[in-house]
């Protein structure tokens, strides 16, 4: 079997890795931005260029005798790639464009779920002017609403008020200057509460979930500093988190599947790949922040390096619309993953600088993201570098893991060595319990 994987990324390392550990030892390929030194290692095939050339990956494609492709970025589902591959009959991982408007619109995502009379929805308007925008910011408050561009913007199009947006008339300057850009946006009501990421696998017919993970996005500690495109993650032994209880965890599973379920009614497709449901926790219960169409990064680290199964039969399994319960096994195991990142990330990176990560202790949980060789030494590029997964039977213990092996990685790097720590867990843990307290109390 001869396998492409679409993206170059710390994700896409993850992913080559969990291929490479199939017992169908498959022949792993890949087109990316970059070359990864990582997925480098693991493939036999490499084309490194725009992965908006769908022509070129195509010709890939042939050349290279793909029998199954997988996708990562969501830049390249929104481009139309599925399309093309099962246009030449290469069974795909990965919605077709239609599908894929789920993450690539919050307008249609947010409809869909208003239409299909889905839980879980905040309160929300589109924008395509000024024009009324004024007005339900008043409606919502001073620090009660959200703005997001409806698009893909790179993880830059979402302003928080009271984070990023501090008054009204800084809301107003942000929302003209999408309009001047030619995008549509939303303004939504503010949620408070705790995320969480919900991540299934699709078949066409139905979703099996995976183990729940809380990402970070902030780029300092104690959650502060302009968001990133995430600095680490971490999931427990029992694949839940310790702030949520089986209600919430109940509720996120029954909003992804009623919306796979009305996503394939409305486009008339089978929606074969990764449905990732964005979740907040809240005193008034679980909402969605947003979906996506594929792996998330860096949450996808943490549910790849546990899982059990043989990740090339369940993609197999998932393509034929055969995917079974069976097929997706993860170890009762925590897990917590930290990005480095150069410093400088991710606003002002100056210069490539090396690297070294010969002093690991154990390298099989690295993976590397935007990293690249260069006569015999790896140097850092402008995002992230890459991401270290400690695995271990509770968080704290892999953290401490992920710790130790960060430190010995030699170079000028970050990373935020808060995420997963005790004292992080706990403070979470309690803020939700205030929550549901004054919930309570009302």
């Amino acid at each position: 079997m001869n396998i492409l994987i679409i993206g170059s990324g710390a994700r896409e390392h993850a992913i080559a890795s969990a291929c490479h550990r199939s017992k169908t030892t498959p022949q792993l390929f890949c087109c990316g931005s970059h070359v990864n030194p990582g997925i480098a290692a693991l493939t036999v095939g490499y084309w490194a260029g725009n992965l908006s050339e769908l022509d070129s990956i195509l010709q890939c494609v042939k050349t290279w005798e793909i029998t199954l492709a997988i996708i990562g970025p969501e830049a390249a589902l929104e481009k139309g790639l599925a399309d093309r591959l099962w246009e030449q009959g290469v069974p795909t991982i990965g919605p077709k464009k239609q599908s894929a408007q789920i993450e690539t619109s919050k307008y249609f995502a947010r409809d869909l779920m208003k239409r299909h009379a889905i839980p879980g929805l905040p309160q929300y308007q589109l924008f395509d002017s000024l024009e009324g925008v004024e007005l339900f910011l008043h409606e919502l408050g001073e620090v009660g609403y959200v703005v997001k561009a409806n698009g893909l913007m790179g993880g830059k199009g979402v302003k928080v008020a009271g984070e990023h947006l501090h008054t009204i008339d800084e809301a107003l300057l942000f929302c003209r200057s999408l309009v001047e850009a030619g995008k549509t946006f939303l303004i939504e009501q503010r949620l408070i509460g705790q995320e969480f990421s919900l991540m299934g696998f699709c078949d066409g017919k139905k979703i099996i979930h995976m183990p729940i993970v809380q990402d970070h996005k902030r780029a300092f500690e104690n959650d502060v500093g302009p968001n990133t495109g995430g600095m680490g993650s971490y999931s427990d032994h029992d694949h839940s988190l310790p702030f949520l209880d089986q209600t919430d965890m109940r509720t996120a599973q029954k909003i992804n599947d009623a919306v796979l379920q009305a996503l394939m009614q409305e486009t008339g497709e089978s929606y074969i790949g990764i449905l990732y449901g964005s979740f907040i926790a809240t005193r008034d219960g679980v909402f969605v922040i947003e979906f996506n169409a594929r792996f998330g990064d860096p949450e996808s680290l943490n549910v790849l390096t546990i899982l059990e199964s043989d990740f090339v039969t369940l993609c197999e399994a998932m393509c034929r619309g055969s995917l079974s319960e069976e097929h997706v096994r993860f170890a009762r195991k925590a897990t917590v993953c930290k990005y480095i990142v150069p410093v400088g990330y991710p606003d002002s990176v100056v210069r490539p600088e090396p690297v070294n990560f010969g002093f690991l202790t154990d390298p099989s949980h690295l993976y590397f993201g935007s990293i690249e060789l260069c006569d015999g030494e790896l140097y850092t590029m402008s995002s992230r570098t890459a991401a270290y997964v400690g695995v271990a039977d509770v968080i704290t213990a892999a953290e401490r893991l992920a710790e130790l092996e960060i430190d010995r990685i030699e170079g000028p790097v970050l990373h935020r060595k808060d995420i997963g720590t005790a004292d992080a867990i706990d403070r979470r843990i309690a803020f939700m319990k205030q929550l549901r307290s004054n919930a309570n109390a009302g």
